[in-house]
C-alpha cells in the first residue's frame, strides 16, 4: 500500500533551510549534514531538505518539489514502477542509491512523484 508520509524540497543551503524551518514549525531536526536535513512531523509526516546540487533527477528550477510514497520493501517499489510506467511519464528508472530503491515519474503537470522502499539499516 502506497502511504504519502513524505515531502523533498530541493534547497540552495541546508542549513539556512533548516534554521528556518526549526523556527517555523517549533521542532529540530531527527538528522542533519551539510546536503541533507530531515524533520519527522507531530503526524509522521517526514520533510526532507536536500541540496539541490545532489539530487537525481536533476530538480527543475526555483519551486523544486517532490510528493514521496514509501512502500514496504523493494519487490513493492517494483510492482508499483510495473503498474504506474503507463500511467506517468517515468523520469528515472527504478534504482539503487544510498537511501534506498527508487523511481520516479511526472504527473501532467511535471510535479515528480518518488517511490522508494528505505534500505535496510545496518544496524
Amino acid at each position: 500500500m502506497r502511504n504519502l508520509n513524505y515531502i523533498l524540497l530541493a534547497v540552495a543551503d541546508p542549513a539556512k533551510s533548516a534554521a528556518f524551518y526549526s523556527t517555523l514549525l517549533d521542532i529540530q531536526p531527527v538528522e542533519s549534514s551539510p546536503t541533507f536535513v530531515l524533520y519527522v512531523l507531530p503526524n509522521g509526516v517526514k520533510l526532507g531538505l536536500w541540496i539541490k546540487g545532489e539530487i537525481e533527477p536533476a530538480p527543475r528550477p526555483a519551486g523544486g518539489i517532490e510528493v514521496c510514497f514509501s512502500e514496504d520493501d523493494y519487490d513493492a517499489v517494483s510492482l508499483t514502477f510495473n503498474d504506474w510506467k503507463n500511467k506517468a511519464r517515468i523520469i528515472q528508472q527504478p534504482i539503487e542509491m544510498d537511501f534506498g530503491f527508487t523511481f520516479v515519474a511526472e504527473d501532467p503537470d511535471g510535479h515528480r512523484l518518488r517511490v522508494f522502499a528505505p534500505a535496510a539499516d545496518p544496524r
